[in-house]
């Protein structure tokens, strides 16, 4: 079932406040009038219902436990069924395999919404929802009816396999080999920094079926359980630690050929399409953090004093606020309008993708910084939510393409036509 049919089934999620958390969506609006952050302007009713959805969700279910889930290493899987069963682990996935069938717009609100309440655990939420996707896009309607119900119900947990220890930036050199033999290919290789990895039940791996470069490429699915499927130890990471990272290795993994996704040499290609949503789905996360440490920080500068008066007296940290606020706004509208554009097949879509990317995460991190910067010494107690953000969005400048990577990409679109 569609999300928006779910609507009228959901029950109002409550507005439960932790202490060092005070950016609930109701926060935005301040004696009747909207805050100009406020993110539900410009939307339709239905976008506002299904993003008041997501806050709620964010407000009740997530933030409570953020902190618990960063410091023990929780990978919170109760709860992500739980965001499931509003229609969040299948969201633009079609509604035949159980997705909600949403556009990228409505799929970047709900990850910015979700991300006020834990970074980390909705960008594994997005990752596994890229996944999902790629399946239902370039599968068959086997595979379709196999892989998508249960990934977007959460029963199963996928992760997308396409970094190598020695292809990062350079993803067409991955050296993963798929031999086809008989009606299974055998996999050899590993893949790096992935997220879920271990813990997960479903593996979209890019490996190489042919010859040298992306034309080489293809998309199997490999399932948890596989012979010759193994992982490496649990990565120790600065941020992201509800959800575990570890290598995946194949040594003569047998694979069925009906795991193939598309065509052989169509891997790549499938990569990088995933990786386009991708890289909104994750500056959508740092929207998301950055409004909630905009709000962090503007309610310290109101009840913190110094030489005798409350810091928002302080008109250069008043300027600063304003800055932070800003830069949130000017994130959101460029990472919307990819989103956009994404959804309507846009030949401009890629390069928007890109610069929404490397726009948002760097502009969201800097955002958190100088909100841990405005709590002084309290901003770097784990008491406080704002070192958290700060440390979870760090990585969305390096992966789903590098910041650098995304510079490459809009100046080779500037030049094509030269």
């Amino acid at each position: 079932m569609a999300l928006a049919g779910r609507l009228s089934l959901i029950p109002s999620l409550g507005s439960k406040v932790c202490r060092t958390r005070r950016f609930l969506l109701n926060r935005t609006h301040r004696r009747g009038v909207v805050s100009c952050v406020d993110p539900s302007l410009g939307l339709s009713d239905e976008q506002k219902e299904f993003q008041k959805v997501a806050f709620d969700f964010a407000t009740k279910e997530m933030a409570p436990y953020m902190a618990e889930w960063d410091q023990k290493e929780i990978f919170p899987v109760d709860t992500m069924r739980k965001a499931a069963q509003l229609g969040f682990g299948g969201i633009y996935v079609q509604p035949d395999v159980g997705g909600s069938g949403l556009t990228r717009l409505d799929t970047s609100l709900i990850f910015e919404a979700l991300s006020t309440g834990c970074a980390s655990t909705t960008a594994y939420i997005s990752i596994h929802n890229m996944c999902a996707w790629m399946i239902d896009t370039f599968g068959n309607q086997e595979q379709r009816n196999r892989f998508c119900p249960d990934l977007c119900s959460m029963d199963r947990f996928a992760s997308y396999c396409l970094t190598e220890p020695g292809s990062g930036s350079d993803a067409a050199s991955l050296l993963t080999t798929a031999k086809l033999q008989g009606d299974q290919y055998i996999l050899n290789g590993s893949k790096a920094f992935i997220s879920g990895g271990g813990d997960t039940d479903v593996y979209v791996v890019m490996c190489r079926t042919g010859g040298k470069g992306a034309k080489g490429i293809s998309c199997l699915v490999v399932e948890k359980g596989t012979p010759g499927l193994s992982f490496g130890k649990k990565e120790k990471k600065v941020g992201w630690n509800s959800q575990p990272t570890r290598a995946v290795i194949f040594e003569d993994c047998a694979v069925p050929v009906a795991n193939l996704i598309g065509e052989e040499g169509q891997g790549f290609s499938i990569a990088m399409k995933g990786l386009n949503g991708g890289r909104i789905n994750i500056a959508s996360c740092s929207l998301g953090a950055a409004h909630a440490c905009v709000l962090l920080a503007r309610d310290h500068l109101t009840v913190r004093k110094q030489f005798g008066e409350t810091l928002s007296n302080n008109q250069y940290l008043q300027f600063k606020l304003a800055e932070m606020a800003t830069r949130l706004v000017a994130s959101r509208l460029m990472v919307r309008q990819a989103a956009v554009a994404l959804q309507q097949g846009r030949e401009d879509a890629v390069a928007l993708c890109s610069m929404a990317k490397l726009f948002a995460t760097d502009e969201c991190f800097a955002i958190c910084n100088q909100a841990l910067q405005m709590h002084g010494g309290y901003g770097y107690l784990k008491d406080y939510a704002v070192q958290q953000f700060v440390r979870d969005i760090r990585v969305h400048q390096i992966l789903e393409g590098t910041n650098e990577v995304m510079r490459m990409i809009i100046s080779r679109n500037l030049l094509t036509d030269l």
